[in-house]
């Protein structure tokens, strides 16, 4: 609903709308609907100019040269908006700070940090991690078992592997998504094919299709890069999933003690790292917990920090983590590795402490998204409290939304009652006239998107029944 909220938002110009549904709402900028068209494609063919700004400050995606910088140019409205088009470089300081899933893997891949192999493509070096290229392609799972097995160091040699193909195919292992010059677009289907990557040959010869007809459909247009970018993180988030599974105890592993074999008894994926959690050991890797978690860098990276050594691998250094019990560690794992993870409605705080405490704020999230699910009145103040401890703006937008709705009811609640009083002595030096925050907050939700006669007569009586409530606790705002 939100997203379909963001695209009318866009093609009405409504920035204050659409600010409010990426800052607050957490609606991804990029995301992209059935026509395969973006929020900023609408922003320019319907000429809103300093919403296309916004969007572009933000993150929105309009390379030159690429299907939809070229798009983006063709279908603006006006010249106004191509000049703003045609200026654009993207910043990435300037978007939006969030912990994207991809942008940790394209850091991962970009930087190399704690990569444990290198492959040299005709002179030029690129590193990489046995665990992701295992997991991602059946291929090179293979081969670091059999030909590459031991080696560090793998130079392909043969005259047909493009360095710059190779490149764009780790990108794809490693993010899902795929960056290729046009010239280059037939090495990277013959690597593909190698890799028995049949998903991205279909992918290729997809874009390359919907790209022909649109440069022979809209003259003067020229692409000159293929970008490739999957509707979901399904497949990759599944791929990488399989490490998770992998660092688990056997015990805790699916059917355990049923079944005469365990799906990760065939699959290496060369751990380098064990966290010791209530007497269980987790064989994990570096390179996922310290790019995901500023805490675990500190933790793992701190030349003083004291761990053990494996006595079966002594190269794998033991770190024991208190305060956590494994159930819940598993949750955190699986979220380290794939982004997503099984929560309930009954686990959600505590995994929130926990991803409060290892700085993870995309979990937080997570967490806060399984809470809105069972928001009542009973339980919308004690959550709306929790989304304000841990700062999650959009539940506890969701909360004073909610909040707004039954405000009738609410008013008649001592916990409701209490929890404005307390917003307002949080107000630094409050004034009697000054505003409450959450006050405020559910006035905006009561009168927006008010049209109808009835509609309005409705809004009166849930802001009087609020304005009651203030004179009757002494508050006046």
């Amino acid at each position: 609903m939100d997203t379909s909220d963001l695209f009318t938002s866009c093609k009405k110009g409504d920035v204050c709308r659409v600010r409010y549904l990426l800052e607050q709402r957490d609606v991804e900028i990029n995301v992209r609907d059935k026509w395969d068209s973006t929020p900023l494609y609408y922003a320019c063919l319907c000429g809103h100019e300093e919403l296309v700004q916004y969007l572009l400050a933000n993150g929105a995606k309009c390379e030159a040269n690429t299907f939809d910088g070229e798009r983006c140019l063709y279908g603006a409205l006006n010249d106004t908006i191509r000049r703003v088009l045609k200026e654009y470089k993207q910043i990435t300081a300037k978007c939006m700070k969030r912990d994207y899933y991809d942008a940790f893997l394209q850091r991962l891949l970009e930087q190399g940090y704690h990569s444990d192999i290198v492959f040299i493509v005709h002179g030029k070096s690129f590193c990489a991690h046995r665990c992701v290229l295992g997991a991602r392609s059946a291929y090179f799972a293979e081969m670091f078992e059999t030909k590459w097995k031991g080696k560090n160091v793998i130079a392909l040699k043969h005259p047909l592997i493009n360095p710059a193909a190779f490149s764009s195919l780790l990108q794809y292992l490693y993010t899902g998504c795929l960056d290729i010059d046009v010239e280059y677009v037939n090495d990277c289907k013959r690597l593909a094919k190698q890799c028995q990557l049949q998903d991205l040959i279909e992918d290729l010869e997809t874009k390359c299709k919907k790209v022909y007809e649109f440069v022979s459909s809209k003259p003067g247009t020229c692409v000159k890069v293929l970008t490739i970018e999957p509707s979901g993180n399904s497949q990759l988030q599944e791929d990488l999933a399989l490490l998770a599974e992998c660092a688990l105890p056997a015990e805790f592993r699916v059917g355990f003690g049923e079944l005469p074999f365990d799906s990760t008894d065939s699959f290496s994926s060369y751990p380098d790292l064990c966290f010791r959690v209530s007497n269980y050991s987790f064989f994990c890797h570096k390179a996922f917990f310290c790019g995901r978690s500023d805490y675990f860098k500190a933790l793992l990276e701190d030349h003083f920090s004291e761990s053990e050594e494996l006595q079966t691998q002594p190269s794998i250094p033991v770190v024991t983590l208190h305060d956590i019990s494994e159930e819940i560690f598993i949750r955190v794992l699986y979220y380290i590795y794939s982004d997503d993870t099984e929560l309930s409605p009954e686990n959600a705080y505590e995994v929130l402490c926990v991803a409060d405490m290892y700085l993870l704020p995309g979990l937080k999230r997570l967490c806060g998204r399984t809470l809105a699910q069972v928001l009542d009145e009973d339980s919308v103040v004690s959550i709306w409290k929790i989304a304000k401890l841990f700062q999650l703006t959009r539940l506890e937008d969701q909360c004073t939304e909610y909040m707004a709705r039954i405000i009738e009811k609410l008013v008649e609640f001592e916990e409701f009652a209490a929890a404005v009083k307390e917003n307002a002595d949080a107000v630094e030096e409050r004034q009697e006239t000054d505003s409450i925050p959450l006050v405020d907050d559910i006035r905006f939700h009561i009168t927006s998107n008010v049209q109808t006669y009835s509609a309005i007569e409705e809004a009166n009586q849930k802001l009087d029944a609020l304005d009651n409530l203030l004179a009757s606790i002494g508050l006046e705002c």
